[in-house]
Formats: structure tokens, C-alpha cells, sequence
């Protein structure tokens, strides 16, 4: 302080004029120090994505349409020799500004009566890149002032690595970096020194000489330069003249497109703050890019005869959820009309079935299904709402694992619809989707046949989580890290943060593994069963997908080292009959597959540690209740505990002969046989018992026995307060409505009623047509032992729709 106050007395003594250059010389010292700006350039940058290793997948342009990579971290050694030796030979002896060059410069001039040496440093060309003036004698002087002032800031190092990355070369080229894939089809450090040489001397004249203009002047200044390097020895006489031997190129060349769905995600990525850099670092293996685009594009030939004209895949290594393999489309720039600049990856689709394993493994992490518990397959009607199996027809009742294998519509609704929408659109979100951004009743039951939308980048992330989960299971001392749930990354340099284990997961790894099992038994396209047979295949967990008016075909594969999605259709949605996820999409799985190496656990080691053995009903699947006669003990997560018994077998009464049923009313109970039979309700068993001939449907009562069977028949159709529309027909007539109903007596004889009407009967095979006026109706159904049952419906009228 008192340093400070003998300063203010000293500038108080002094007079005006010293007072005034002191102000002075701190101004120009200030001026000096701020006279470059921080950054030096700020132009944008070209995109430039590479692979795993390092080798440029696709580039563009920056924004204002100069070829301008993003800088190196080390200017090439072979290109600081050229430049040094051409441009600046002091370069790494004087402080910026070369009084020498300069002096020669001037008096070269001079003699010459016009300008035909700057004597510029590369430190003040450097200053004139950054801040481009017109040449004059004061902007020199103020160019030389900044290179001074750029050398007290940048090592000689950093100095070369900035002209390096901005000096021109020529057309819309800018740094060295841009130009060795523009003009020479590689990166700087694998170029000649006969191919640097011709590019060192650009940066001199770069408007006047480029490849494909002035080659002959070209070709003087390079080998020129190889003769400096030869006087000073960087270079044998050999070499230089090896080199002087090599071509320049004739016109710029194109940039690797290896992976242009990929460089369009960077630049959206990068213009939504998510990435620092224009260049990325990316995961991808190149040869597998490579041979996966060869892949789609032999089968998009394949897809053409059917008018399909897009296919994608992407592929991600479980372990990290790192991309290897990123093709958003087929790429076939030249031919507008396929639209193949469309990355469908990140693009929201109908997903059709890809949904219905993670609805299995909700349920049976909630304990409400067992793996092999039968579900209803029949004729279904929900609020208006009725699917169908692709083959339009019913398995009456098949088990869960078996209807997700076969991918069947039916039992996969009405397991939502014991599971509930809303509670499965919450679980969906949770696990990572999105796109489900509106409310669930908009999607209700058509959630899980592909009613929502997804992508194939969030479809793999949470597939490839679920995998990981069970992978790092027993590792994480049979508990979750919440980490493992995470969207697929294309960063190479993307660390995963470590967090604390949990004991409860989103899912439970036994919920995953039940599922991966479940997908592992899916019918492989033209193979049936038969890839068992070879000890080298892979097992795969598998589903496809196919959205409604065959718009899309989806097909989505993991084992424990990889992910594999796949999608084929056409981008600007057009439906094609045939596409389908099995005949589209899964061709391309398995071949890319193939391509993989298989995992080296083989497969999913079961997450013993969350199983328990549970006896099982053979008949129903469910857990074995006191009734079932035929169980067996299987190993199934703990949550199945909590789940129903099985409550398809009835305690029966037959008589001596065990041909039918008795009563006591028509049989004395000491002469009765009892017996535990499984019963499925009439109209599952009307479908069923075609389709499982070793199921034994009730033995009827005996004749002398009159027992009221209530559940002997059911309707199919309609339900019970059904509000149908019966569409017109071509006449101008409405058309007819179909009554269908199921009786367990195989030749059983039912009569029909509507509205108190008879309308007639019919035997083995229940249907009846009718022609009901608009309103509600009551239809009533009586078989030969007096079994009556009723239920309500109602016909729109055509206004009221």
C-alpha cells in the first residue's frame, strides 16, 4: 500500500508531457498485447467423423462451404520441413518478424520497380490468414507488429500447426488436412514426400496454382522445392529425384461417404450443443461399416422387385452399447427417387411386434404370467377393437413363451389387457422410449401391435440394456447398476460414469432372461429348427416386426456381445404387400450376423441367484394347483411365486365305466370314480382341440342324469354388449351378421333366438347369418339338455357412425 501511494506521488510531481507519454506508451502497450483475438480463427469447420481407428469415414463441407477440417493435434513433420524450407527458412531463429527477408524483399523490389517478395513469416502469414487486409505498406507494418506479438503467445509448434490448418490450397480447400483427402484420397501422414512438396507450395498462389490449373507451374514450384531439401540435406539425391518422378493430381476428388447417416446425426448433434468438435472419434468398426452397407445393398436389390426400396441397420457391441456399425440407409446419392439421404435409424416407425418380448418380461417380473402359461387365442373383441393373427386363424389356447415365438396378435392383446396400457406406456417411457409422447389412451390396446411409434436407435439402446443387465448381473454380486441403462453411443471416447449397484433393477435380470429364451425359440427364416442341428451356429434372441399396412419391416436380434436392428420398407411410407419383418428384414439380421464372431459365453447365464424351482402344471403352464394331477418342477424367477394357480382342472364324477359323468342325484357316490380333468372354457377348447389332439374334451352326463351345464356352450360372437356396425353391400343391402357360438359336445344341437324369435338350429359347426335391424338385441342360445344362455348386442345404424 504504501509502494502504491509513493507511485501516485511520483506521477503527481511529473509534468503534463511526461504524464502524457506514459498514458501513451501504456496505451500502445495494452494495444500491442490485445492486438490478436483469442481465438485466433473462429471460421466453421468441416464435419469429419472417423472410425474406431482412426480412418476418415465421411466429411462435409463447413458450413460456408469451404473444405476446412478441424485441427490436428500435431502439424505432420513431413509438411513442417517443406513449409519451413520454402516459406520461412529462419522460421524457428527469429522472433516473428525476419529482418533479413524483409531487406531482401525490399531491395528486390526495388530493382524489379513492383512487388515480387512479401518477406513475410509464416508467423505474419499466419496474422494475415486470421485477419485477411489489402496489402498495403501499414497493414504490413501492423501484420509484423501481431506476429510479434502471436510469438510471445504460441510456441513455434502451435504456430506451424495453425497455418497448417488454415492456409489455402487452392478452390474451396482450406489446411493441409482437407487438401491431402481432396487431392491426394488420404490423410497427410501417409502422403511423399513428393506429394507434400506439391502441396507445401500452394499456400504461395494458391488462386493461380492448383491441380487442374497451371499443372506445369505447378510442378516447377514443387520440384524447386525438392531441390532446397536436397541443398539442405532433408533429402538424397535419390529420393528427390523419385520424387520429382510422382504425378500431381489432375482435379479434386471426392470424400469417403462410408457412413453419411452417421455424419448427418454428428452435425445435428453438434448444433444442438451436444459435441464440442466438428470432428468425432467414432466407435465404428470400418470394416464392418463396410461389409454391412454391402449387405443392404444386395438385399435392397433383392427388395426392389416389390417396389422396397430402403433398408438400415445398425449394430452395437452390448458390453459398452458402443455403434459399430452405423447405415441409417442404403446410400445411392444418384438416384433422388429413392430418398436414400433419409437416416430411418433416428427416424420414428410404426415397430409392428417388436414390443410384445418386453411386455412377457413385464408380466412375468410382475408375477401375472409363467413362461409357459396358456393363453387365450380366440376371436376377440374389445371396445370395438378386434386383432388377428396373421394367418387369421385361432390355437384356441397356446403358452406364452410358444405365442411369443410365433408372434401371435390375440394372446399378446389380451395379455395387455390383463397387464393394462397405461401401466405398460409408463414402463415403456421408463425403459427409454420417447417417442411415446402421448397420453396412453391414445395408443390403448394397439400399443403392443405397433399402434405407437419407435426408432431403431432407442429399440436397440433398450435391448442392448436389457442384455447388459444380465450380463453384469452376477459381477455386480447379483444386483443392478442403474448405468446399464443407457441409449447407444457413437462416441469412441464416451466413458460410462461408475454408480452404485441397487438391488432392484427396472427389470429383473431373470424377467430378461426368460425373455432372451422365449426369442431364442423363434422359427429362423427358410431354417425351421434345424440351426440347432449345427454345433456353429449362433443362438440369437430374436423378434421381428411388420407394421400395419406393410409399411414396415423391423427385425431386431442380441446375443450377449452384440445387438443387431434392422428395418426395411420405404421411407416415404408406402405400404408393399409382402413386406413383412420375417421375409424383409430378418434375411439381413442373420446375414449380418454372420459377420459377427459368436460371444464367448455362448449364451445368457441363467441369474440363478433370482430363481426359484416352482412346480408347474404340465397341462395349463400356470403354477400347479391342488387339482393338477401332473406337475413338474421348474426353475423360474422368484417373482412367479405371486402368480395364480392353475385353475383349468375341475373335480368330475364318473360312473363304473368312466364313460360319463354322474351326479348324486342319478348314482350312488360309492360307485363313482373321481377324477381331476383339464377343462378349458368351451370356445378356447372349440379352437383348441383341433390343434392338440390328445386333448380329451368332458365326458358328456349319462343320459338318466339331467344337470344343469350353463358352461357347456359360449358365444364367439358376439360378446356380451358388442356395438357393431354391419357395413352395406354393393346392392344397397345391408349386409348379414355372422352368430357364432362353441358347444363342448362335439355334435351337440343348439337353437338360436332373437329377441324371443326362433330362428332356427344348427349342429357341430354354430353359425348363423342374420340381418338385425339397427338397435339393441337380445340373442339366446339353448342346447338339447335345456343349457340356456343370453347376452346382449347392438347394430349402428349407417348416421350414427
Amino acid at each position: 500500500m504504501k509502494n502504491w501511494k509513493k507511485v501516485a506521488a511520483y506521477l503527481a510531481r511529473l509534468s503534463l508531457k511526461k504524464k502524457i507519454m506514459i498514458t501513451g506508451l501504456l496505451l500502445a502497450i495494452l494495444f500491442f498485447w490485445f492486438s490478436i483475438p483469442n481465438p485466433l480463427f473462429t471460421s466453421p469447420t468441416s464435419f469429419v467423423i472417423e472410425s474406431r481407428d482412426g480412418e476418415l469415414l465421411s466429411a462435409a463441407t463447413a458450413e460456408d462451404g469451404q473444405w476446412r477440417f478441424p485441427q490436428n493435434e500435431v502439424a505432420p513433420g513431413k509438411f513442417k520441413t517443406c513449409i519451413v524450407a520454402f516459406e520461412d527458412k529462419r522460421f524457428h531463429h527469429h522472433p516473428g518478424i525476419d529482418v533479413l527477408a524483409l531487406g531482401r524483399a525490399l531491395r528486390l523490389n526495388v530493382s524489379k520497380g513492383r512487388t515480387v517478395s512479401g518477406g513475410s513469416t509464416l508467423s505474419m502469414q499466419v496474422i494475415r490468414l486470421a485477419s485477411p487486409k489489402q496489402r498495403t505498406f501499414w497493414n504490413k507494418l501492423l501484420e509484423a507488429l501481431k506476429a510479434l506479438r502471436l510469438e510471445l503467445t504460441y510456441s513455434k509448434e502451435e504456430i506451424l500447426l495453425l497455418y497448417a490448418s488454415n492456409a489455402p490450397f487452392g478452390t474451396n480447400v482450406v489446411g493441409l488436412e482437407a487438401a491431402s483427402w481432396r487431392y491426394y484420397g488420404r490423410p497427410s501422414h501417409k502422403l511423399s514426400w513428393g506429394e507434400m512438396a506439391a502441396l507445401a507450395v500452394l499456400p504461395n498462389a494458391p488462386s493461380l496454382v492448383h491441380p487442374g490449373k497451371n499443372r506445369d507451374k505447378l510442378i516447377r514450384k514443387r520440384n524447386r522445392l525438392l531441390d532446397i531439401l536436397e541443398k539442405d540435406g532433408q533429402l538424397s539425391t535419390v529420393e528427390v529425384a523419385l520424387a520429382k518422378q510422382e504425378p500431381v493430381p489432375d482435379k479434386p476428388l471426392p470424400l469417403p461417404q462410408l457412413a453419411p447417416h452417421l455424419l448427418s446425426l454428428v452435425r445435428n448433434d453438434f448444433k444442438a450443443g451436444k459435441l464440442q468438435s466438428t470432428r468425432i472419434r467414432t466407435s465404428v468398426n470400418k470394416n464392418l461399416q463396410v461389409a454391412v452397407a454391402r449387405i443392404l445393398n444386395q438385399h435392397q436389390e433383392r427388395l426392389a422387385a416389390n417396389l422396397v426400396n430402403n433398408c438400415a441397420a445398425l449394430i452395437l457391441e452390448v458390453e459398452t452399447g458402443q455403434v459399430l456399425s452405423y447405415n441409417g440407409n442404403i446410400y445411392k446419392p444418384e438416384q433422388v427417387e429413392l430418398e436414400s439421404y433419409v437416416d430411418v435409424i433416428q427416424a420414428p416407425r410404426s415397430p409392428g411386434s417388436t414390443l410384445k418380448p418386453l411386455l412377457y418380461a413385464a408380466m412375468i417380473n410382475e408375477g401375472m404370467l409363467l413362461p409357459e402359461s396358456l393363453l387365450p387365442d380366440v376371436p376377440t373383441v374389445i371396445a370395438g377393437y378386434q386383432p388377428n393373427n396373421n394367418d387369421l386363424g385361432y390355437d384356441g389356447a397356446v403358452p406364452a413363451s410358444k405365442a411369443l415365438a410365433r408372434s401371435l396378435n390375440v394372446p399378446a392383446v389380451k395379455m395387455l389387457q390383463q397387464y393394462r396400457y397405461e401401466r405398460f406406456h409408463d414402463f415403456l417411457r421408463n425403459l427409454g422410449f420417447s417417442t411415446l409422447n402421448k397420453p396412453a389412451d391414445f395408443y390403448g390396446l394397439s400399443l403392443i401391435l405397433g399402434g405407437g411409434e419407435n426408432t431403431l436407435w432407442e429399440l436397440s439402446g433398450v435391448y442392448g440394456s436389457m442384455a447388459r443387465t444380465l450380463n453384469h448381473f452376477d459381477a455386480n454380486g447379483s444386483r443392478y447398476n442403474n448405468n446399464d441403462w443407457r441409449l447407444p453411443s457413437y462416441q469412441l471416447s464416451d466413458a460410462v460414469k461408475p454408480a452404485r449397484t441397487e438391488t432392484h433393477g427396472r427389470v429383473s435380470a431373470a424377467s430378461i432372461f426368460q425373455m432372451f429364451q422365449a426369442m431364442n425359440e423363434v422359427i429362423r427364416p427358410g431354417e425351421d429348427y434345424l440351426w440347432k442341428q449345427f454345433s456353429s451356429s449362433q443362438q440369437i434372441a430374436w423378434k421381428t416386426g411388420t407394421s400395419f399396412g406393410f409399411r414396415d419391416g423391423w427385425a431386431i436380434g442380441i446375443t450377449p456381445g452384440y445387438v443387431v436392428a434392422v428395418w426395411a420398407g420405404n421411407t416415404d411410407g408406402e405400404g408393399r404387400p409382402g413386406l413383412t419383418g420375417i421375409d424383409a428384414a430378418a434375411p439381413i439380421l442373420f446375414d449380418i450376423y454372420r459377420l459377427l464372431p459368436a460371444s464367448r459365453s455362448g449364451w445368457f447365464k441363467a441369474p440363478l441367484a433370482e430363481m426359484v424351482e416352482i412346480e408347474v402344471c404340465k397341462e395349463s403352464g400356470f403354477k400347479a394347483g391342488e387339482q393338477c394331477e401332473h406337475r413338474e418342477p421348474q426353475l423360474l424367477p422368484r417373482s412367479c411365486l405371486k402368480s395364480q394357480a392353475c385353475n383349468f382342472h375341475k373335480l368330475i364324477h364318473l360312473d363304473a365305466s368312466g364313460k360319463f359323468q354322474v351326479s348324486s342325484d342319478c348314482e350312488s357316490p360309492s360307485k363313482m370314480i373321481h377324477k381331476h380333468w383339464f377343462v378349458l372354457p368351451p370356445v378356447m377348447e372349440y379352437y383348441f382341440k383341433t390343434k392338440n389332439y390328445s386333448y380329451k374334451p368332458l365326458p358328456s352326463f349319462r343320459p338318466d342324469c339331467q344337470v344343469e351345464q350353463p358352461e357347456a356352450m359360449e358365444f364367439i360372437y358376439p360378446k356380451n354388449n358388442a356395438i357393431i356396425y354391419v357395413p352395406y353391400e354393393i346392392d344397397g343391402n345391408r349386409g348379414q351378421l355372422i352368430l357364432s357360438a362353441a358347444h363342448r359336445k362335439t355334435n351337440g344341437l343348439i337353437y338360436w333366438h332373437l329377441d324371443g324369435r326362433f330362428l332356427g338350429t344348427t349342429r357341430e359347426i354354430h353359425q348363423l347369418a342374420v340381418s338385425p335391424a339397427p338397435g339393441k338385441h337380445l340373442v339366446t342360445i339353448v342346447d338339447e339338455a335345456g343349457n340356456r344362455i343370453h347376452q346382449y348386442f347392438t347394430i349402428l345404424d349407417k348416421e350414427n357412425i
